[in-house]
C-alpha cells in the first residue's frame, strides 16, 4: 500500500459538484493499492497513520500525532500512486491492484480506519473527484507498507 499524506488545515472532495467528504485540521491521505496488498498491509498502514507525528507541539517541533490534536482524516482512493513511471513518457498501471481488488481493499481500509478512529471522511472509489486542500506547512509524506 502506498499513501501520500498531507497535513491540512482543511480539505474536501467533490463528486459531480457535491461535497462527499470534508475535514478541518488533519490529514488528507491519498491511498494507492498494489497487487500484493492484503489485510496485514492495511492494518500496518492504519497503525502508522494513527501514530505518525507530523503536528507541531508547543516548541514548533513535529511531535504530535493526529490523535493528540483531535484531527480528522480524509481518505481518498488514488490508483495512480502505484503506477510504473520508470520508462517512457506515459505511466503504466500494471503495478497497480486491479480495480475490483483495489475497491475491496479501499473499502476494507475505510472500515478499519472507522473502527479505530472516529473522525474519517472519504472520497468515492472510481469517481471523478475534485480534491481541494490547504496544505499546512506544506507538509507532505509518502508512506508505504
Amino acid at each position: 500500500m502506498i499513501c501520500i499524506l498531507q497535513r491540512v488545515s482543511e480539505a474536501s472532495v467533490k463528486v459531480e459538484g457535491e461535497i462527499v467528504g470534508k475535514i478541518g485540521q488533519g490529514l488528507m491521505v491519498l491511498c494507492g493499492f498494489q497487487p500484493e496488498d492484503d489485510s496485514q498491509s492495511l492494518e500496518k498502514m492504519a497503525n502508522k497513520l494513527l501514530k505518525f507525528r507530523v503536528f507541531s507541539d508547543d516548541e514548533d517541533k513535529m511531535n504530535l500525532n493526529i490523535q493528540q490534536i483531535n484531527g480528522q482524516f480524509l481518505l481518498v482512493p488514488q490508483f495512480t500512486l502505484a503506477a510504473d513511471t520508470a520508462k517512457g513518457n506515459r505511466p503504466s498501471f500494471h503495478t497497480s491492484a486491479p480495480p475490483d481488488t483495489a475497491k475491496q481493499l479501499f473499502e476494507e481500509f475505510v472500515a478499519l480506519m472507522n473502527a479505530v478512529y472516529q473522525d474519517c471522511q472519504t472520497g468515492v472509489f472510481g469517481a471523478d473527484m475534485k480534491v481541494s486542500l490547504i496544505n499546512d506547512g506544506p507538509v507532505t509524506f509518502q508512506l508505504t507498507t
